[in-house]
């Protein structure tokens, strides 16, 4: 119940955060932060599914491409002088190596076991997938062409403000 609380918070700050935040990148972390928490709600109510549908398509791809659109949209400051980060440089080598050590360790430790088969469990992919080619069939279609008309949008705007 603690960890449900502690993860409410989460994505309820993290949504406040991308709200309120001015710079459009650091939105877009806020953005990242409450997708990645509402997945891990998901894990926490046993969709494994929905949690990585969740990280995949949201936290990742579209994420991704909301921070390119924001690169590509939205001029930068050229950035000009000394790096301000230079000093820190020298521990990122070890200090990843070290990370990497400590996830071997406990994975190495760690004993998978699974309780039945996945294909068996009620909500799993393969279901998901068979309503979705089957009785979903024109809904996922359709939403598929209007993503590629949004995707050519943006190409036609772009490439008017670019002339």
């Amino acid at each position: 119940m603690i960890a449900f609380w502690i993860l409410a918070a989460l994505v309820v700050g993290s949504a406040v955060g991308l709200v309120v935040r001015r710079n459009p990148i650091h939105g877009a972390l806020f953005l990242v932060v409450n997708l990645g928490g509402v997945a891990a709600l998901y894990l926490m109510m046993h969709a494994e599914f929905l949690a990585a549908a969740q990280v995949i398509v949201y936290a990742g791809a579209i994420a991704v491409l909301f921070v390119f659109a924001i690169m590509v949209l939205i001029p930068g400051k050229e950035e000009t002088g000394p790096d301000p980060l230079r000093a820190q440089r020298w521990l990122a080598v070890p200090l990843g190596g070290f990370l990497a050590l400590e996830i071997a360790l406990v994975l190495r430790s760690t004993v998978f076991t699974t309780s039945r088969s996945p294909a068996t469990v009620p909500g799993g992919v393969e279901a998901v997938g068979r309503l979705l080619f089957t009785d979903y069939l024109f809904p996922f279609e359709v939403t598929s062409f209007l993503l590629l008309a949004a995707l050519i949008g943006v190409m036609a705007l772009t490439k008017r403000k670019a002339s």
